[in-house]
């Protein structure tokens, strides 16, 4: 079985596109090799700034030959279906006469073009099939067409034409390898693409080793490119850096910043790293460490190396493409002058913004009135108008100090009028957190200006201060309502404002912070001031929208707070208020219904049913997310025990008998059951286990004690069991008969306490 060796040399490669691209040529060729029946023993794909390199151990030498059979129509079928058939398989209809032939009898066989037909018995039936060879193919002509049409379709985000053809890569590609060895030696795959012919050749590093060289095989091929100073496996020259970075900081007292996403971009920049490290000049040590490391990573692909005694950014490892006569020092000297001249930037402006928040930040939050932040939810400072609002409806809900909360939603987005932050976006809020330390502002409004943004994603951590949960929720709350109230709801994969992000940390934060409170609420007030800024113009709107959002405040029902505001109205209400009661409450309801649905599939991923979720999101008082998963996670766990699979038996069977009968009665079986009618002692026992159990379970969930709550319902598994083995319940006797059917409807009520058991699986 010969080996097969596949190298796609270019231009440089941008270095985030490479680990894919190796994968995508992976995936493309294998998946077309294996439909055209070459198989593999194994595969492996690698790369460097300037080629994408495939290969596969154990292909097969030729695809099997194949025998297919196909079903035809019956034997005299009418000729339109045999002209069919036949075509199927590029017989011309000359040859018809011949397949009609087979009328003679069952087994009758005739052969046309190599394909054999036959009239077989099928139940008593003659029908007509056609089977024929398929011949295998040499492994070189099966590996050049998926080559060709992997090249002319591979999915680089960006490509480039070059030259007269029509050829596109990402950059220009420069020469085909591709060959074939076993045991008699190395073959070259027969293969021409736009005038570039496949062979045997590769070359080395660009500056160092520069000549042309032929191989012979995988092993071959990665000996001579080492030797030619080109490592091909990504993850070996991120080894190599960090090695040697590591090294020369120890050496020198020092330690290198890790950064895992910055190590697998600079593997991806060099095939042949060599490390150099440096020193940052006194001048800028007294910058903040995340400015030194953001500048140095984000403009030079520098590593920070950090004082492991004072904790201060004081060097910079880079890595180089080449090794040079003076050991690297022409490089590193270049690199630190560029280095001086951004870190020169990144002080001034750190130096200018201390200065301005000195003075308050003020100048920040008005100069925030410019800034838009969607042109349907006004500018960055009507936000932040909003944010701090929601804040102090949050902080008692939190236990946070309501002045300090809108104190902190005030200021927690100043920073995105410092120079700092224009330079690199990224360290907003880290920013506002020094900046509201110069302006002398409490520790926990500081912290809570850099820890508002978070969680970004699900490995981020989650806020634990109350100021920063605070903000934290308020921002979050804000940005969902406000693209619910102007409908730009995410669809499909699509979801430019990261709104399924912003659902996801909020639901983080309500749990890990196990705050108690019934999110509609907090929704309804807010989409009613985004009415507020939609409609500001109008004196009585905006009067009437304060009035609502004070009713919700006070009685939580969104509803019935609209509908109380406006009825007491005295005089004729503007027409988009009359809109109001219809469809504010349907969006609010839309977006709740979209927290669910993130919530599902958070609790999923931590291995809670999705039948689970849906039987307690049913329940009442679904808009507290933390009763909602105390009440899951307890329902999920009694599930998984003897117990509870038992008893969702007998509720489903005592629900399915009660809707059946009350499908045929057109009546309800919910109230009325009479322990006087029973007549059975199992019948009893069940009328008294539902009595006790349901007063039990009633008082758990009241206390929210859900665990004591599943022990009820347990309690219940061996009346309901016994009832059933017992009791017929559709008698003859109709008074029984309802009684029971009541009594069944006893036990969907006590069991429905819990969560809503007919939407369970199983």
């Amino acid at each position: 079985m010969p080996d097969l060796l596949i190298e796609l040399f270019s231009e440089e490669i941008p270095a985030r596109m490479q680990a894919r691209a190796a994968e995508d040529l992976k995936k493309r060729m294998t998946d077309g090799l294996v439909e055209a029946g070459l198989t593999y023993a194994a595969a492996h794909a690698l790369s460097t700034p300037r080629r994408l390199t495939l290969a596969l151990e154990g292909l097969l030498a030729e695809s099997p030959t194949i025998r297919e059979e196909r079903k035809g129509p019956k034997v005299g079928a009418a000729l339109p279906a045999l002209k069919g058939f036949a075509h199927a398989f590029g017989i011309s209809p000359q040859a018809l006469p011949m397949i009609d032939s087979l009328a003679e009898g069952v087994g009758t066989k005739v052969i046309v073009d190599d394909i054999t037909f036959e009239n077989r018995d099928v139940k008593g039936k003659q029908t007509i099939f056609a089977s024929f060879e398929k011949p295998g193919r040499p492994a070189a002509e099966i590996i050049a067409e998926v080559l060709d049409a992997t090249i002319r379709n591979f999915p680089w985000p960006k490509s480039m034409r070059w030259g007269a053809g029509s050829l596109r890569w990402v950059r220009p590609l420069q020469s085909i390898l591709c060959i074939l060895t076993d045991e008699g030696g190395a073959e070259v795959v027969p293969f021409e693409i736009e005038g570039l012919k496949a062979g045997d050749v590769t070359k080395g590093h660009r500056f160092m080793a520069p000549d042309a060289f032929s191989v012979a095989s995988f092993e071959d091929y990665t000996a001579k490119l080492k030797r030619a100073h080109v490592i091909l496996d990504a993850a070996e020259r991120a080894d190599t850096i960090w090695h040697d970075a590591t090294n020369q900081a120890f050496a020198a007292g020092l330690e290198v910043v890790e950064d895992k996403g910055l190590l697998a971009e600079v593997a991806g920049l060099v095939e042949w790293p060599v490390v150099l490290m440096g020193k940052i000049d006194d001048d800028f040590l007294g910058l903040p460490p995340e400015v030194l490391q953001t500048s140095m990573k984000e403009h030079q692909k520098f590593f920070s190396v950090r004082n492991p005694k004072t904790g201060r950014i004081e060097g910079f490892v880079t890595v180089a493409n080449r090794e040079t006569a003076d050991h690297g020092a022409t490089i590193l000297a270049g690199n630190q002058k560029v280095l001086s001249a951004r870190l020169a930037d990144a002080k001034f402006f750190w130096e200018n913004d201390l200065r301005v928040a000195k003075g308050g930040m003020s100048a920040w939050t008005e100069a925030l009135s410019n800034v838009t932040f969607h042109n349907k939810l006004g500018t960055q400072a009507e936000r932040i108008e909003r944010i701090a609002a929601l804040a102090r409806e949050l902080a008692p809900v939190v236990g946070a100090d309501a002045d300090l909360a809108e104190q902190a939603a005030r200021v927690a987005k100043a920073d995105l009028s410092s120079e700092m932050v224009y330079e690199f976006p990224e360290l907003q809020g880290l920013m506002g957190r020094y900046y509201a330390e110069a302006a002398g502002l409490p520790q926990e409004v500081a912290n809570a200006c850099e820890q508002h943004y978070s969680p970004l994603g699900p490995s981020d951590d989650v806020p634990g201060e109350k100021l920063s949960v605070v903000v934290a929720l308020a921002d979050k709350l804000d940005t969902l309502t406000g693209f619910w109230a102007i409908d730009e709801k995410p669809t499909g994969s699509k979801d430019p404002f990261a709104l399924r992000r912003a659902a996801l940390g909020v639901i983080r934060l309500v749990l890990e912070n196990d705050i108690r409170t019934p999110l509609d609420q907090h929704i309804d007030a807010h989409l009613l001031r985004h009415e507020m800024k939609q409609n500001g113009e109008d004196e009585v709107a905006t009067g009437l929208l304060k009035d609502m959002i004070e009713e919700i405040a006070d009685h939580g029902v969104f509803g019935s707070a609209v509908r109380t505001v406006l009825d007491a109205f005295d005089g004729d209400l503007p027409k988009h208020l009359e809109e109001l009661k219809d469809s504010l409450p349907d969006v609010s309801r839309d977006l709740l219904t979209f927290f669910h649905d993130r919530l599902k599939v958070f609790l999923r991923d931590q291995g809670i049913r999705h039948d689970v979720i849906d039987a307690c999101i049913a329940m009442e008082g679904n808009d507290d997310l933390t009763l909602l998963v105390k009440r899951a996670r307890a329902l999920e766990a009694f599930l998984k025990t003897e117990e509870g699979e038992n008893l969702l038996q007998g509720f489903k069977r005592a629900n399915n008998i009660l809707s059946q009968a009350e499908e045929k009665d057109g009546v309800e079986y919910s109230f009325g059951a009479d322990k006087k009618f029973a007549e059975d002692a199992s019948e009893t026992a069940l009328f008294d286990a539902l009595e006790e159990g349901g007063g039990a379970i009633s008082t758990a969930i009241e206390a929210e004690d859900f665990a004591a709550a599943m022990g009820g319902m347990a309690a219940l598994r061996q009346p309901i069991d016994a009832f059933f083995e017992a009791v017929q319940v559709n008698s003859d006797n109709e008074i029984v008969r309802r009684n029971r059917l009541n009594l069944l409807g006893q036990i969907r009520k006590v069991c429905g306490q819990v969560a809503d058991l007919t939407r369970l699986e199983g």
